[in-house]
């Protein structure tokens, strides 16, 4: 008789011990006669074996302390305590590394920082602003089984704190006959009849997957999994466990993520020493390092100024990877009649300097886009600043209106830049979007929706490729009124 063996996603995986494995729903060969199929993804009823429960025990009590990136993963809904479904890694102050099938469990997705045991203690709470998988990901099974959260707010990890993503030039972190070490809050038990979300380490020898964790599913795949832990599954991951990282030479080698359906097998993570690798580092990006030559930005981005008087502004100035140097700065583009005067007139990049523009009492009525200028030694950066003057570029009033602070950034290729976009006028609630011409995805927003007088950050993730990209931000109340406005993207 031919037989069927299913794999389940990881989600619920809770390190074997530590918690155990996890997986899938997938076809497979040879599957034990007590084995059952479990869901593909969510929160499994694991297989029992009769008097065999305590050689799936293998993990040991393990302490955020002293692996102070380690987060774990909620869904509202979600059968165990907390609604906790999966493990992930901190790796930027609002940076999580998890599993891809994380994301399809059902339930609005949250993450709980900063406890032992999730039950115990109320931690730090984050929300989730963007959850981004693999390009290559389909199902777990098919592996790049890799996924990046963006959190709404930053995880308090401690300096130093955060974990290190493998990569390409990680070559050997995943040879069989190393040990790696397995975090996770999940199942201690195959029921979950504990309803312990402790958190649990354990170590698993890596092996020949190749070779050794055949016969399961859609198979091992070696370009983008790990196989790791014990033919009889006495130390393996679990539900809950999904996500959680395999750590190796101080950096993480794998994430959890699938298993044979009744967990007596070999533990699976994702592989991170690849191109997933490079993938999740591009993603994490973080703030974007600093540019070859240093930056320039107005704050606020536009000021409203009556004929014959003058307005103020900030200019702020980052220093780019050549350190400090004497900025001189200038404007151009000013209206007829008005001069612009600099305190001080140079600066060191890294300080700020104040502008002011001095109208006469004939300029003419009308907005004005005044071009900051601040030439270095290495390179010339420039600002704008939005200049209304009398009521020429004031709408009438309840007519909607939006602008974005700054109104020009700069990104390393794939890395993200924040921008806070602001809107007034309009009716009810108004809905915050963006696109522009070869962005990889659609700017994004913290929050989608805002009130008028009240503003969101705007997060871009910068194309691969060098070059200048205009934004177009647009603004839509309930109504259907519309505004636009325009933030300039430099890919260096």
């Amino acid at each position: 008789m031919k037989r069927t063996q299913r794999v389940l996603g990881l989600f619920a995986l809770s390190l074997a011990a530590l918690s155990v494995p996890v997986l899938g729903d997938v076809a497979g060969a040879a599957e034990p006669a007590n084995a059952q199929a479990v869901a593909p993804i969510g929160d499994a009823h694991i297989p029992g074996s009769t008097g065999a429960h305590s050689n799936f025990i293998g993990g040991e009590k393990a302490s955020v302390k002293d692996y102070p990136f380690i987060i774990g993963g909620l869904r509202a809904g979600g059968p165990r305590p907390k609604g906790e479904t999966c493990t992930g890694s901190v790796v930027a102050p609002r940076k999580i590394i998890i599993a891809a099938h994380c994301k399809a469990a059902e339930g609005t997705k949250t993450f709980l920082y900063g406890l032992d045991d999730l039950q115990v203690g109320t931690g730090t709470t984050v929300g989730v602003v963007s959850y981004v998988t693999h390009p290559k990901y389909v199902n777990f099974d098919q592996g790049y089984d890799v996924a990046v959260v963006t959190t709404d707010a930053d995880i308090p990890v401690p300096a130093g704190g955060f974990a290190k993503i493998a990569t390409t030039a990680d070559t050997d972190l995943n040879k069989p006959g190393q040990d790696g070490l397995g975090l996770g809050y999940g199942k201690k038990d195959f029921n979950d009849d504990s309803k312990d979300v402790t958190l649990q380490k354990i170590t698993l020898p890596i092996v020949n997957g190749t070779s050794q964790c055949t016969g399961v599913g859609a198979g091992f795949q070696d370009a983008t999994m790990v196989c790791a832990g014990y033919s009889d599954g006495h130390k393996t991951i679990l539900p809950g466990d999904s996500g959680g990282p395999l750590i190796v030479g101080g950096k993480i080698v794998g994430l959890a993520s699938w298993s044979r359906s009744d967990f007596k097998w070999y533990s699976v993570y994702s592989r991170l020493n690849n191109d997933m690798g490079d993938w999740a580092v591009q993603q994490v990006g973080g703030d974007p390092q600093p540019s070859d030559s240093f930056t320039l930005a107005a704050s606020p981005a536009s000021v409203k100024v009556d004929p014959g008087k003058y307005v103020s502004a900030t200019i702020t100035s980052k220093a780019g990877k050549n350190g400090s140097e004497n900025v001189a700065l200038t404007a151009s583009g000013l209206p007829d009649g008005a001069k612009a005067t600099f305190q001080p007139s140079s600066i060191n990049s890294g300080d700020t300097a104040k502008v002011t523009i001095e109208t006469a009492a004939n300029t003419p009525e009308k907005d004005y886009t005044v071009t900051i200028s601040g030439k270095g030694t290495t390179d010339t950066a420039t600002a704008t600043l939005k200049l209304t003057v009398g009521k020429g570029g004031e709408p009438p009033v309840g007519d909607l209106t939006v602008a974005v602070t700054p109104g020009s950034g700069s990104s390393k290729p794939g890395f993200f830049t924040n921008a806070t976009v602001s809107a007034t006028g309009g009716t009810g609630t108004i809905t915050l979007s963006a696109s522009g011409s070869g962005l990889p995805i659609a700017p994004f927003f913290n929050p989608q929706t805002i009130s008028t007088g009240g503003s969101s950050t705007m997060q871009i993730i910068a194309p691969f490729q060098a070059g200048t990209y205009p934004i177009t931000v647009k603004a839509t109340d309930s109504a259907g009124k519309t505004s636009t406005t325009t933030y300039t993207l430099t890919v260096q």
